[in-house]
């Protein structure tokens, strides 16, 4: 079955759980930063916990996002949906979404924790959607949660239209957006254990002996030294696109590329010089 807000008095509790969220704004420093940079259209790295702005390129610039729109469709989802454990049966809609996917197939039930492994690891679009529906009624009705979700985390210059982030010209974010949307999102046990999974075989797959085998496209986890999210994405109108995080020594990185060729190694470049200025400021301070 399909899972759907009960009724008004449900929507608006949602909204306001929503509202009473913990966002903040950035706090913006000259620091370092101008010595190390990167070719991204578009960029920021803060850090997690007090929002200290480390780097920052174009970050206030509009622009398509690609598949990094998932973060957001995964926090509204896990923000709706009580039980992640329910299974369900994959709609209509969801089956032969183009780009990446899972290949749920027509009448498939899956858990909807099982979808949202396959959203963040492998960039399911029929994940996206079938989520969508699943827990908003419909794909239009889900964005507006989307919206909702994004204002509470302060991102206050985008605009989602899609959970999967296919191009249109209504859909659109920033880095500095992006970075307060996971920034919400790492405060969440359930997203942070999914993004930081290499490797998820737990999901079922119809007509299959076997059980779906779901890798995570994201090489942070591999590649840098705590790193541990959050999700890639690629079109040909948004370029590469990444959104990634390490943690260390109590310290947690969020990085956002737009736009970038050599998103994985621009990305460890700019982790690495942002945990390199934190641990001068704390030495200054000792």
């Amino acid at each position: 079955m399909r899972l759907k807000l009960r009724n008004n008095i449900c929507f608006m509790s949602v909204i306001v759980a929503l509202l009473l969220c913990v966002s903040f704004n950035f706090r913006y420093f000259k620091a370092d930063a101008q010595t190390y940079g990167t070719s991204a259209a578009s960029a920021i790295v803060v850090e997690r916990t007090g929002g200290k702005v480390l780097y920052s390129k174009n970050a206030d610039e509009k622009r398509p996002i690609a598949s990094t729109t998932k973060i957001l469709t995964a926090l509204t989802v896990l923000r709706i949906c009580k039980d992640l454990e329910e299974t369900v049966t994959v709609p209509d809609e969801a089956v032969g979404v183009e780009g990446s996917s899972i290949y749920l197939a027509r009448g498939e039930k899956l858990r909807i924790i099982d979808m949202l492994y396959g959203l963040m690891l492998q960039s399911g679009n029929d994940c996206a959607v079938a989520l969508a529906v699943t827990t908003a009624g419909s794909v239009e009705k889900f964005a507006r949660l989307m919206n909702d979700t994004a204002r509470a985390s302060g991102a206050s210059n985008s605009n989602f239209v899609n959970p999967h982030g296919l191009p249109d010209s209504d859909h659109y974010s920033t880095a500095a957006d992006m970075a307060l949307i996971a920034c919400a999102a790492m405060r969440n046990d359930v997203f942070r254990e999914i993004v930081a999974t290499k490797v998820y075989k737990d999901c079922t797959w119809k007509d299959h002996e076997y059980n779906r085998t779901i890798n995570n496209k994201n090489k942070i986890l591999s590649m840098l030294e705590g790193g541990n999210g959050i999700k890639t994405g690629y079109t040909k109108a948004a370029g590469r696109c990444l959104v990634s995080s390490a943690q260390r020594n109590g310290k947690e990185v969020i990085c956002v590329v737009l736009d970038c060729g050599p998103m994985f190694e621009d990305s460890c470049k700019l982790i690495n010089a942002a945990f390199e200025e934190l641990e001068k400021d704390a030495a200054a301070k000792e």
